[in-house]
């Protein structure tokens, strides 16, 4: 039986004159759009598939994802390489570098370069950062943002979660649980020179004025993502602020102010918000210690980074951002967290 246009729309998800624009080549269509109806129309007989020239294009790729003990990165760092072992003529190697120090990682960048012809890169928003990117974009290497994006510079794609939702999601929840309760809010982050970072900071902030103008939000603490200074930080905020009533943790560290907190007897107490479900941050969930997380998954992140990357190294027209699915996580509905298949990147 002959396949119609309306069995393409059904495949792909979208309306009838969205095909017949997408197949036709006319305007109003999402280049993400226009791939996913030109992939269902070839999977369903509608259009015959091109040639597989592309895919036979071996395709080299560089990460370079923050070192430190963050558990969500390692499990990125885990789930980037199993994704691209997963895809045929893909290969991927992965830097753990110091992202806090701009200049060091521009150096790194040019380095690395040499051997990648796509570099995903979760970096500080920085001039030195910025430029190092511009010029290898000017040598023909493709260049993809995850996790946290970075202005001003030709990349492929974004890949990540909109992180000024997830700010303004995070203070939702803290004001809530607040109930009416008055007092200070403490605020930690890796570092606002991460854009995805400030941006949780400004939906927090904006949300916070809005709904629950009552509380007092406290200068944010910079904290490399590390749980030593995250502790040392807490612990002193906690000595100073008699009235503290919440804490909204931007990024890593959480289990150094979870320890701070647990010595104060302030755990359970005030409000403890933060982000990415681990093995660590769901024990604080159980323990009552953690309110709640705002979550990402690491494996489809991952997946959708590396096919874009290989994608746009062999010339497929590419979305400028893949924003991923936020969620929040409760010691109520802690969903499984099985390890990452290192062969399929799937979590089995």
């Amino acid at each position: 039986m002959a396949m119609t246009i309306a069995d393409v729309a059904r495949a792909a998800g979208v309306s009838a004159a969205t095909v017949d624009r997408a197949l036709n080549g006319r305007a109003g269509v999402h280049d993400r759009t226009r791939s996913r109806v030109m992939h269902a129309a070839e999977r369903i007989g509608y259009v015959e598939a091109p040639p597989a020239r592309a895919a036979a294009i071996e395709v080299r790729l560089a990460f370079v994802v923050p070192g430190g003990s963050n558990t969500f990165l390692a499990r990125l760092s885990r789930a980037l390489l199993a994704a691209a072992q997963a895809l045929p003529r893909v290969h991927a190697t992965l830097y753990r570098l110091d992202t806090y120090r701009p200049e060091a990682l521009a150096a790194g960048l040019a380095g690395i370069a040499r051997d990648a012809d796509g570099i995903g890169v979760i970096a500080l928003d920085h001039p030195s950062v910025r430029e190092a990117l511009r010029e290898l974009a000017g040598h023909g290497k493709r260049i993809l943002t995850l996790v946290s994006d970075i202005s001003d510079v030709p990349r492929v794609a974004y890949v990540g979660i909109d992180n000024r939702a997830a700010g303004r999601l995070a203070g939702h929840l803290l004001g809530r649980f607040l109930g009416g309760r008055q007092g200070s809010v403490a605020l930690f982050a890796g570092s606002l020179s991460y854009r995805g970072h400030e941006e949780r900071e400004m939906g927090f902030r904006r949300i916070s004025a809005e709904d629950f103008p009552a509380l007092r939000l406290l200068p944010a603490e910079e904290i490399a993502d590390d749980s030593g200074q995250a502790y040392e930080a807490a612990r002193r905020l906690l000595a100073r602020h008699a009235d503290l009533v919440g804490i909204y943790c931007i990024g890593g560290g959480m289990r150094g102010i979870a320890r701070a907190l647990q010595e104060s007897g302030g755990a359970g107490r005030i409000v403890f918000i933060g982000h990415e479900l681990t093995e660590h941050t769901r024990r604080l969930l159980i323990q009552g210690t953690l309110d709640a997380v705002i979550d990402q998954d690491p494996v489809a992140e991952a997946g959708e980074a590396v096919a874009l990357l290989a994608g746009a190294v062999r010339g497929e027209a590419q979305p400028r951002a893949s924003l991923l699915r936020i969620q929040a996580i409760f010691r109520e509905n802690i969903p499984d967290l099985a390890p990452i298949d290192e062969q399929t990147g799937e979590t089995p």
